[in-house]
């Protein structure tokens, strides 16, 4: 199950569950649409891999399955071409 992050690694931004400004990768980094465009060109800064807009999960299901509270922050900011 997604966790649905609730913010970008980059900026810091607010990214709630039925955000469609939120993009992940496989791993479920977690990016705004504008940092993952401008900034990342579409590739995460930690895996490589593609960004893709996060799905939104059901407002009906979250009760039971709620969106993670943690917040994953870079401390040095993100730059492209960075991936490990």
């Amino acid at each position: 199950m997604l966790e649905l992050r609730p913010n970008c690694e980059c900026c810091d931004r607010d990214l709630p569950p039925d955000s469609v400004q939120a993009m992940i990768c496989t791993f479920e980094c977690t990016f705004c649409s504008d940092c993952a465009g401008a900034v990342l060109q579409g590739v995460c800064p930690n895996c490589g891999g593609e960004l893709v807009r996060r799905p939104i999960r059901p407002a009906s299901k979250l009760a039971a399955y709620p969106a993670s509270t943690k917040r994953i922050l870079k401390a040095e900011g993100c730059a492209p071409g960075k991936a490990a």
